[in-house]
């Protein structure tokens, strides 16, 4: 295929989806993203964050993609083994409540269908999005090794679940009991930190009066919850508040229900926040659970798994837990008991999935005791032996967590998910916790299912083989980087690093590059009920992938928040495009030119030599920011080297040679541009996969795909010092004299007459050598050049570095405009030495810098000061 692309001309315009409709399917069909097809070669792996197969992918998950792409394509073209091994997530809650809302639609429920046929309708539905989502990762142009796909439920990793299920219980660190934990009413099931929303809500602060049941008066507490009241069980003070000194151990009467209940005291209290005192109701709220453990008070649940009220709700028993508030409120006026309602704003956690207010609720539930497995984790991270994180600053984030984690709650009320594996005996009340299905008359297995987080967990090993001793697993794990974003450092990465030291006694990455969330333009989050949400594929569809890649790898910084404009996606195109272009002009000129054909150590050009120094650079700097994932800063070298130093410049001064009847000088320039634009593709390419393959398979090359072609090094060869500091000198001068034109409005297309005045003979030589260049790009019709000159009378003058330019522009320049403009240089040139200035008088600069950026600082201020002079004495002259 790449032969022919070779010979065929390239059409005028890049067309996105024609170049993706190609490539991908060829990549596939080479089998060129597989690992393992290099057995000597170092290993560099990444397992991906399993999107949830509930539906489509979003902006999110285009940037998190398109960063771990670039760095497995570069790595891969750095001749590393490369991984990157694609999966999806089960999502328990998330996918159950998607196909129940299905099921709704359709006039039925789970319950109707039991819970075999139920599981069969997930799993169809599991099989439809999966292949969505594999859809969408091509259109993004990932690179995944889909031979090694997986699933959080299917074989092997169920297996590696009840594995570490079974490790842990035997342990000790996996028990069953009761505690409070995140209530669903709606789904009716415990819910995970991650899928409580909290909301902030308008809602109310109700004091109510708790009255002394010796008769020698009351306590007020205030409550956002009045119908939890109902299961109160004592009020705590704090022990060294004085107010309530003499009512410690004190009985009080708990409103309608008549309980008599104590008053206990307790450090949990604030005595400067409120009254000082609080309500403690066990069975409905964290902290009020932690006092009652402390202080053996009973726990008491007044309402049902449903949100209603129960029995020991007394005469509300029944009623909807809102239903209740308002009732029980009105009865707490009518009997004087509350005394005072404030409007009052407070976060509310809402079910991420049902929309639910959520219900802390004491329940019986799995838990994994947390504490002796985070230990191992903060000693690893303590050590300088855990995980890097970047940008560093979220390691402390990630330790606070882990430093005060509580017991996981990994039990959930769903049928979609790994099923516990426990079996109860109803004969002799004996459970049983197995690596095998259990069998038996009198048992009956735990209804509930793990967590999704619980199997997630184990993403980076699990899905390697462990707990098999697989060759994937000794060859490719630990793995390299997770790329994830900071929404998620709590409930994943942090349960990844303590799993993996637990059962494989290693970190699961080197690295965890850390992103920001993908917000609109005016940095709001993107959300259903804004509607203000970006699909990646409609923008792929009108501007291609390669451009919203570029736009959302480059535009991130770690850790940092981006905004998505549309303005910047239309930027990106347009580099394509012109990437495009200047590739079209170098193959025009390249005919007949074979990859074997390139010779970049004959005699070169001036022109020639410097941007092969130039792209050398761009190759050392951009490999450097890659490996410190500094994708922006690498977006930002790659379109300067590429617009400016490339297509502005060199392309235009091949001209001369290409043109040109020196067959010597056309054929290095040939060799140039060839060598430069195939390398400048391998380096786009991890950012632009699909345009830069297009051009690469034009160009002259040895390969079947840029895949697979090296990646440019850093050779000291290419070093051409002298030839930059010409190219410099004639790139300010060219700018200079068309900006003047620019000034006073004289098109190219009008010649004119220039007068250069170099500051010393090696300038002067410089000149000589590059006339042509000059006379090209400056458009003259007069070129004098040498050191003699004088200023005429009347001209335009620029000062740049290493020479004084005057344009004797009579009848076009006005002389008092010219004197304004030069003034407006000279205070630009004063500020600039003034800045310089300020920075060497810096004793804590001069002693800090290294001496290389004082020299160069000190060499700015010469040429400052020298520019200055000169812009002045011209000033002086005209004036004259």
């Amino acid at each position: 295929m790449s032969e022919n692309q070779s010979n065929q001309a390239m059409p005028t315009t890049y067309d996105p989806k024609a170049a993706e409709q190609k490539w991908y399917p060829y990549w596939m069909e080479g089998n060129f993203f597989q690992a393992g097809k290099r057995p000597e070669a170092e290993t560099y792996t990444i397992v991906i964050p399993p999107p949830n197969v509930t539906g489509m992918l979003h902006i999110g998950h285009a940037l998190d993609f398109t960063l771990q792409d670039i760095l497995i394509r570069a790595k891969r073209m750095q001749g590393y083994d490369t991984l990157w091994l694609p999966g999806m997530d089960h999502a328990g809650i998330a996918t159950q409540t998607r196909v129940e809302q299905k099921l709704r639609e359709n006039g039925t429920s789970r319950h109707e269908l039991g819970r075999e046929a139920f599981l069969e309708k997930v799993w169809e539905w599991k099989e439809q999005y999966a292949g969505t989502i594999r859809d969408q990762w091509s259109k993004l142009g990932l690179s995944l090794d889909y031979s090694r796909e997986r699933f959080t439920m299917d074989e092997g990793l169920s297996k590696a679940v009840r594995e570490v299920f079974v490790r842990l219980y035997e342990k000790g660190l996996i028990y069953r009991g009761k505690k409070i934990i995140n209530w669903d009413p709606a789904a009716r099931t415990a819910l995970s930190d991650i899928e409580v929303e909290y909301k902030e809500v308008n809602g109310h602060l109700y004091h109510l009066k708790y009255p002394l049941k010796d008769g020698s008066g009351f306590v007020t507490v205030a409550t956002t919850r009045p119908e939890t009241m109902l299961g109160d069980t004592a009020v705590a003070v704090h022990p060294e508040d004085e107010r309530y000194k003499d009512m410690i151990g004190k009985t009080l009467v708990l409103p309608v229900i008549g309980r008599e209940i104590p008053i206990v005291a307790d450090e949990y209290v604030e005595k400067d926040f409120g009254s000082g005192a609080v309500k403690i109701t066990p069975a409905h709220d964290p902290n009020d659970f932690e006092v009652g453990e402390r202080h053996s008070l009973p726990q008491i649940t007044v309402m049902d798994e449903t949100g209603t009220m129960n029995a020991e709700a007394g005469p509300y028993q029944g009623l909807d837990r809102a239903e209740c508030r308002k009732k029980l409120v009105k009865d707490l006026q009518e009997q004087g008991v509350c005394v005072l309602i404030e409007d009052h704003v407070h976060q509310v956690g809402h079910s991420e999935r049902s929309g639910a207010v959520v219900e802390p609720y004491l329940s019986t539930q799995w838990f994994v005791a947390m504490k002796p497995l985070a230990e191992a984790a903060i000693a690893a991270q303590k050590s300088g032996k855990g995980v890097q994180f970047v940008p560093e600053r979220f390691e402390k984030i990630y330790l606070n967590w882990i430093e005060n984690v509580r017991d996981w709650c990994i039990s959930r009320q769903l049928w979609w998910g790994h099923r516990i594996p426990a079996w109860y005996d109803d004969t002799t009340g004996e459970l049983h916790v197995s690596r095998k299905d259990m069998d038996g008359d009198h048992l009956r297995r735990d209804e509930d299912v793990l967590d999704t987080w619980f199997s997630s967990a184990l993403w980076p090993f699990s899905t390697l083989g462990w707990p098999d001793q697989s060759e994937d697993l000794s060859r490719y794990y630990p793995t390299n980087v997770l790329v994830t974003g900071y929404d998620i450092i709590y409930f994943w990465v942090a349960r990844m690093i303590f799993t993996a030291l637990e059962f494989t006694d290693e970190k699961p990455f080197r690295d965890v590059l850390i992103h920001g969330l993908v917000r609109d333009k005016d940095g709001q989050k993107m959300s259903k009920s804004l509607g203000n949400g970006v699909d990646p594929l409609e923008i792929i569809e009108q501007y291609g992938a390669d451009a919203l890649r570029f736009m959302i790898s480059t535009g991130s910084t770690p850790g940092q928040d981006l905004r998505f404009r549309i303005e910047k996606v239309e930027q990106a195109r347009n580099f394509a495009n012109k990437i495009w272009n200047a590739s079209r002009f170098a193959l025009m000129n390249l005919e007949g030119f074979k990859a074997s054909d390139i010779d970049i150590m004959v005699k070169l050009g001036t022109a020639d030599r410097w941007i092969l120094h130039r792209f050398n650079e761009t190759a050392r700097d951009v490999t450097r920011l890659m490996d410190n994932y500094e994708f922006g800063e690498t977006g930002r070298v790659l379109y300067n080297f590429i617009w400016d130093d490339l297509c502005d410049w060199y392309i235009e001064f091949s001209k001369l040679s290409l043109n040109g009847s020196d067959e010597s000088a056309k054929r290095a320039t040939q060799s140039v541009l060839a060598y430069v634009l195939d390398r400048t593709q391998r380096l786009i390419h991890p950012f632009m996969p699909f345009i830069s393959e297009e051009i690469w398979q034009h160009l002259p090359h040895e390969g079947e795909t840029i895949t697979l072609a090296a990646w440019p090094k850093y050779d000291a060869s290419l070093e051409a010092p002298d030839a930059v500091a010409e190219m410099n000198l004639l790139m300010e001068m060219i700018r200079a004299v068309r900006n003047i034109r620019a000034e006073v409005n004289v098109p190219m297309s009008k010649k004119i007459e220039l007068l250069i005045k170099p500051s010393s003979e090696s300038n002067a030589a410089i000149l000589a050598r590059n006339e042509e260049f000059v006379r090209r790009f400056c458009g003259t019709s007069l070129l004098e050049t040498g050191m003699h000159i004088a200023a005429p009378d009347k001209a335009m003058t620029a000062i740049v570095t290493g020479a004084e330019l005057y344009l004797p522009l009579a009848g076009l320049i006005d002389i008092t405009q010219e004197i304004a403009r030069l003034e407006k240089e000279l205070a630009h040139l004063n500020s600039e030495v003034q800045r310089v200035e300020k920075k060497l008088a810096n004793e804590g600069f001069v002693s800090k810098a290294p001496a290389k950026v004082i020299d160069e600082e000190r060499a700015k201020m010469k040429d400052y000061a020298e520019k200055r002079d000169k812009v002045l004495q011209r000033i002086a002259e005209l004036q004259g």
